[in-house]
């Protein structure tokens, strides 16, 4: 058996190695040691159940056995050339996604993560259209480079440094606080109306791309209506503007119904990026577009770990995977299951405020009946959840937002779990917040 620090004494090694600006999820971080399907041992040996996947990275479980035997292979046979050299796993990997993807999507881009394939994306979108200008989503996250981090409309994941240029935000398709006060059934979808209005008023008229994810993963799971992005794709259509889906969580069956969640919408993209649960917690990401906006860019492009060899042969098999074991259509039930229980949860304990998703990318927002967002409150159910041995997230604006969104092979048996400790915790905050 290794020999593990305690969770002390590698706190305190921590604080004193690594920069300050990263943070703990919790209060009493637990020292996880082992992976192992859809659950994390910490070093004491104690099992959690883990409803949130490494930030929605774990796709097909910790250390899933078939992905193991090809990454190890691999490791054992070439770890890496660069992009400068031909090796088969990265055109293998391409050919897949090439699969896998909605439309003429069939020209890839290998990185390293969600941030590098987003920020690769938005310079060949650029670079294709001969514009400049990139609209985003308000309470979107797009990554923490200096560029994805400017796309990222959310002040919490945004340095104290001079923004890049050309970025303007529309609203968000955010129902349940909808910035024009309408309702879902009567708002002749004002969202989508609204990317117009920014790029006659915020912009040259003139834009390169927009980017925006299906479902918004650190803005609380969002959920944009039926037809959204069918609007959004006709307004920008109509100003030449390209569409870049940003798929980094909502990727790989993710949703449920469909390998990618834009295609919920019945909508086209020009470019979707991914990264997370393509590799399983390998790092590793990709952008995908078509041939003709592919072929815009003809200079030298490289990327020294892009495509490694490791990388791109895990990512292979954990596409296989999904496709063999069924992983998307488990999403699917599983996920309806845990939303049937949420819902019913939700009718004993109105700080419940709000409950949406897809398949198995979900959020739960706390707020009071006046809206006011229950940031204290979110984060003592989380730290109750934990405490209990069930790994939840919490995102939004304000922190208020629960994220539940686990490794995609967990069973009905694990919802119960997590709906019987949400229960608790839920029962615990709520005596707090009337007393």
């Amino acid at each position: 058996m290794p020999s593990y620090l305690s969770r002390e004494e590698l706190k305190k090694k921590r604080d004193q190695y690594l920069v300050p600006s990263v943070k703990h999820l919790y209060s009493e971080p637990p020292h996880f040691v082992r992976g192992e399907k859809q659950f994390l041992y910490d070093e004491k040996g104690k099992q959690y159940l883990d409803m949130f996947a490494g930030i929605v990275t774990v796709s097909v479980g910790h250390c899933h056995p078939k992905v193991l035997e090809r990454t190890i292979e691999q490791v054992k046979t070439l770890q890496h050339t660069s992009t400068s050299f031909m090796t088969q796993p990265m055109v293998e990997l391409a050919e897949k996604l090439a699969e896998i993807t909605p439309g003429n999507l069939s020209k890839s881009f290998i990185t390293n993560s969600g941030t590098e394939a987003n920020e690769a994306a938005i310079k060949l979108a650029r670079l294709a259209t001969g514009r400049h200008e990139v609209i985003a989503l308000e309470h979107s996250y797009h990554g923490e480079s200096h560029l994805t981090s400017t796309l990222t409309a959310n002040h919490h994941y945004r340095p104290n440094i001079m923004p890049a240029s050309g970025i303007v935000f529309a609203a968000n398709a955010y129902c349940y606080r909808c910035p024009f006060q309408k309702h879902p059934t009567s708002c002749n979808l004002e969202c989508a109306k609204d990317v117009e209005r920014v790029i006659q008023t915020q912009t040259s008229g003139q834009p390169a791309v927009m980017i925006a994810e299906p479902i918004q993963g650190v803005g609380g799971a969002i959920t944009p209506p039926d037809g959204y992005f069918q609007e959004v794709k006709k307004i920008l259509e109509k100003y030449g503007v390209l569409f870049i889906a940003d798929e980094v969580q909502t990727g790989f069956g993710r949703t449920g119904k469909h390998m990618f969640g834009i295609s919920n919408w019945d909508v086209q993209p020009d470019f979707i990026t991914m990264a997370k649960g393509l590799g399983n917690g390998f790092p590793i990401g990709a952008f995908i577009t078509t041939p003709e906006i592919a072929d815009k860019n003809q200079k030298v492009q490289i990327n020294t770990f892009g495509g490694n060899p490791v990388s791109a042969a895990t990512a292979s098999a954990v596409i296989d995977v999904i496709r063999e074991e069924k992983i998307m259509e488990n999403a699917r039930v599983v996920g309806d299951y845990l939303m049937e229980g949420l819902k019913d949860l939700q009718k004993k304990y109105p700080i419940m405020a709000d409950v949406r998703g897809k398949g198995l990318m979900v959020g739960v927002e706390l707020a009071q009946a006046d809206k006011t967002p229950m940031t204290t409150e979110a984060a003592k159910v989380v730290e109750f959840a934990k405490d209990n041995g069930v790994i939840l997230g919490k995102g939004g604006l304000w922190a208020s937002t629960i994220r539940i969104k686990p490794p995609m092979i967990v069973t009905k048996g694990d919802i119960d779990t997590t709906l019987q400790t949400l229960q608790k915790a839920l029962e615990s905050v709520s005596k707090v917040a009337v007393s």
